[in-house]
């Protein structure tokens, strides 16, 4: 896996550097893997993109706190994530998952016994927020999101493009410093994955970072600012990259 990556969101939420111990491999337990890709400002777009296989939702797990490297390790505001780092305590993966990442999902994950208002609430349980605190601010973005009439509905009777927007309410909750995005648009119609592509731009014309992982390249080409192309565990190609 990754030596190294990063993220740093008092600059922007980010990624950095890499270097291998050996010759690059692709992304397995034991062949590690060159990856550099720098200076992700505050506000960013960024779209990485790949052949199934090339290790862009491995990578993406791996910035949100979801998995850990077998070597190396991945750093948030200079500080390493899980584990210990030269003798030093790391943020935890729940502390970094709950304070400071949001997820959105190709198939939403929402839990199908809790309509979109209890859905959106989830991320804040763990964070000690009052119910009636937890309420107001779900109602709030769902609105901002356009679902004011589905707040009462369950899963099953809303539409693909309608529980992405719950999914990316629930994201959004606890205001999350960086916005990691797994195929957003994989799983609904052409029209509903624009509407989610310019929901999107629109939270990251707000200031939201975002880092999207897709394989729709005309989501990455019209919707984002940056790409960073994902071939073997390498970057083929950063439209972002520093000469």
């Amino acid at each position: 896996m990754s030596r190294t990556g990063r993220t740093d969101s008092e600059n922007a939420g980010g990624l950095a550097g890499a270097e291998s111990a050996s010759s690059p491999g692709t992304m397995n337990a034991t062949s590690p893997w060159i990856l550099e890709v720098r200076d992700v400002a505050k506000g960013d777009f960024l779209a990485i993109t790949g052949a199934s296989g090339s290790g862009k939702s491995t990578l993406l797990h791996l910035l949100g706190g979801l998995d850990e490297p077998t070597e190396g390790t991945v750093l948030f505001r200079g500080e390493c994530l899980g584990g210990t780092q030269r003798g030093a305590a790391c943020i935890t993966l729940d502390t970094y998952r709950a304070r400071f990442a949001g997820f959105i999902f190709q198939s939403f994950h929402l839990l199908p016994s809790l309509n979109a208002m209890e859905n959106v609430q989830v991320p804040m349980l763990g964070a000690g927020a009052h119910a009636h605190n937890r309420e107001e601010k779900a109602r709030a973005l769902l609105v901002e999101l356009g679902l004011e009439h589905r707040l009462g509905q369950y899963p099953t009777q809303l539409s693909a493009g309608e529980r992405q927007r719950v999914a990316i309410a629930r994201a959004l909750i606890n205001r999350p410093a960086v916005l990691l995005a797994d195929e957003p648009t994989g799983a609904v119609d052409t029209a509903a994955g624009e509407d989610i592509g310019a929901l999107l731009q629109e939270l990251n014309a707000a200031g939201q970072t975002l880092i999207v992982v897709t394989h729709n390249p005309e989501l990455a080409a019209r919707y984002t600012r940056r790409v960073i192309a994902i071939a073997d565990g390498h970057v083929a190609s950063d439209t972002g990259a520093l000469l």
